[in-house]
């Protein structure tokens, strides 16, 4: 099915690229921009690849292969983007170098085009503001890789107009991912909520309670999850989980939640930054560790990183930066864990949350086991989140 909307996406990098094949499978016709001629190559080159193999699966065929090649167009020139009814920009996560390339859109774009971030954690209303028309910026969070992940992130700026938002949310309907609105606030909703699982998996870490293996196999094995939290950040790297988990610790005025780990400071201060450069909390070039299966062990280590999740979801419920559906939708299918954090609470009892939080808080006497008030009054008032 094709549409009459035009699509820019600016970098051609993994999410930049997976944002561009997205908008063409559903029908738009998209220029991808980057100020390097190799990278385009190499977009496109993948992309092909990509479809051929989609092809020989038989989940598509050569026409609809055919379709989507011809939907995207490679660019070195902002003049090309000039038509373009939505501007996604994915290029690297720095505040500065986001707010300088939209102020430069604006003089190719007409007046009407909506600009769009892919940002994962910045603030959405700076990038807005430098801006001419700032009604018109918008975020939009997809997830990698983004042709496969159900899950985008909308998030208004303080500046974003109704009919900007309402445009997005509907863009993004149509091309089949499930929408979750988000608070301009650090971290959105997954990147917020879900500090905890590489958070407190290291704390545990670092208390020597367990090592990295079996702290993954508890959380797969007995917590249903489909990665392990120290798996999960290698394959992410290193120096992008911590950066963003700084990011989110200076954000939040260095609230003790969200304290980053030494542990992970160092292995990406050594440069292992994890499966991509062959070393991180694992050693790829060598057989990796076996882990200690101890199941009691493992529901100590699973029911204390869960609690803390819970916590987050909760909390960030209680300060409306998300609908109870929509942190649950963000959580299952932007990070694909086992259950919606919030319905993991209802199912656990929110005084076994309020009990749990108390005797880490308790033992710790830390503020960021600090329960948040709204478990405390749902215990209270004997409610559930659904």
């Amino acid at each position: 099915m094709e549409t009459n909307l035009k699509v820019a996406v600016i970098g051609s990098g993994t999410m930049g690229s997976g944002i561009a094949q997205v908008a063409a499978t559903a029908g738009c016709h998209v220029h991808l921009y980057d100020t390097n001629h190799a990278a385009l190559e190499k977009s496109e080159n993948n992309l092909e690849t990509t479809l051929s193999r989609l092809v020989e699966k038989e989940k598509i065929d050569e026409t609809e292969k055919d379709r989507i090649i011809n939907n995207i167009s490679y660019t070195t020139t902002f003049a090309e983007l000039s038509h373009s009814d939505l501007v996604i920009e994915a290029i690297v996560e720095n505040l500065d170098i986001k707010r300088k390339l939209f102020s430069e859109l604006e003089n190719y774009v007409a007046p009407e085009t909506i600009l769009a971030s892919n940002t994962s954690s910045l603030s959405i209303a700076s990038i807005a503001a430098s801006c001419q028309k700032p009604e018109r910026v918008i975020g939009i969070h997809f997830f990698n890789p983004a042709p496969l992940m159900q899950l985008v992130e909308v998030i208004p700026a303080i500046q974003t107009s109704e009919e900007v938002l309402e445009k997005t949310v509907q863009t993004i309907t149509d091309w089949k991912k499930v929408v979750a609105i988000a608070k301009d606030t650090p971290g959105f909703i997954v990147n917020r909520v879900a500090r905890p699982f590489y958070s407190e998996a290291l704390r545990i870490y670092e208390e020597g309670k367990a090592d990295f293996a079996s702290i993954d196999w508890s959380m797969k094995t007995i917590g249903g999850f489909r990665m392990g939290p120290f798996e999960l950040m290698d394959f992410i790297g290193n120096d992008v989980n911590y950066t963003v988990t700084e990011t989110v610790f200076t954000a939040f005025y260095f609230d003790p939640r969200y304290k980053p780990s030494f542990t992970q400071k160092r292995l990406s201060e050594a440069c292992y930054f994890g499966r991509k450069s062959g070393r991180g909390f694992y050693n790829y070039n060598s057989e990796l560790p076996k882990p200690t299966e101890d199941n009691q062990l493992g529901q100590y280590i699973v029911d204390r990183i869960l609690v803390m999740l819970i916590n987050e979801a909760a909390e960030a419920f209680f300060l409306n930066i998300a609908s109870a559906k929509d942190i649950d939708n963000a959580m299952t299918k932007g990070v694909n864990y086992p259950k919606g954090l919030l319905t993991w609470a209802d199912e656990k009892g929110i005084n076994w949350c309020v009990e749990k939080l108390d005797e880490l808080y308790n033992e710790y006497h830390e503020d960021r086991y600090r329960c948040s008030p709204i478990l405390r009054k749902m215990n209270r008032e004997n409610k559930n989140f659904f």
